[in-house]
């Protein structure tokens, strides 16, 4: 293994899947600005996901549809007969 490539800055972090408010803790080299209080009753760093295991539905096996940013609004404006 090559030494001096891989990042020495590892922090433990919070990511949380903002589709269903799940969140866990784990280290990663990730920047935010934003903070959130854990539950061992200490700060730290906030990384906000889209999806993560708890909400994908190849790992729930439900079909779930997540619209974070109207992109299924605007693709029916656009493609909607017109009358």
């Amino acid at each position: 293994m090559k030494q001096g490539i891989h990042p020495e800055n590892y922090r433990f972090v919070v990511f949380k899947d903002m589709s269903n408010g799940e969140a866990f803790l784990s280290k990663s080299t990730a920047h935010s600005k934003e903070t959130v209080l854990w539950e061992d009753g200490k700060e730290y760093p906030v990384i906000k996901l889209e999806i993560s295991n708890t909400s994908h539905p190849f790992y729930t096996g439900k079909n779930m549809l997540v619209d974070t940013a109207g992109r299924i609004d605007k693709f029916k404006k656009r493609y909607e007969k017109k009358k």
